[in-house]
């Protein structure tokens, strides 16, 4: 399993360019922050951050060469299970709006829009775009998901 900040670093910067990739070091610097986890599959990764009774998906980068494979969904149905664990009553996350496969894997997952940040991210070619926020309700563990 892929575990190391440079090894999520080089998946990250192959999954995206909007928001621009994270670096090793930003990596390493997020996962010794307080609440947040890691999720690894081969070839890809979920971080997310727990804290109180909320959970965020904070990124989720797979392999551009498999996608549409099942392994994103795999991801966040794994976040939704620990964030769950962790004593979270809602899990939310953003994503960029022109970011079409992932709306979709989200909205499978059950988040809906409950809000937007206008051109927060910007493109490499400078175009501004707007971030989506999606949330959830997570059910108490004895309920399925």
């Amino acid at each position: 399993m892929t575990t190391s900040p440079d090894e999520l670093a080089a998946i990250h910067g192959a999954a995206f360019t909007t928001p621009r990739p994270w670096s090793a070091a930003e990596i390493a610097d997020l996962l010794a922050g307080p609440g947040v986890f890691l999720i690894t599959e081969p070839g890809g990764f979920l971080i997310g951050r727990a804290i109180a009774d909320e959970a965020e998906v904070l990124t989720v980068a797979v392999l551009p060469d498999i996608r549409g494979q099942g392994l994103g969904t795999n991801l966040v149905a794994t976040f939704l299970g620990e964030a769950r664990a962790r004593g979270a009553a809602t899990a939310f996350l953003e994503v960029a709006a022109d970011n079409l496969a992932a709306r979709t894997l989200y909205a499978r997952a059950g988040f809906a829009e409950t809000g937007r940040r206008r051109h927060y991210y910007t493109t490499n070619g400078g175009n501004p775009v707007d971030a989506l926020i999606l949330s959830r309700p997570l059910p108490p563990a004895e309920e399925k998901l």
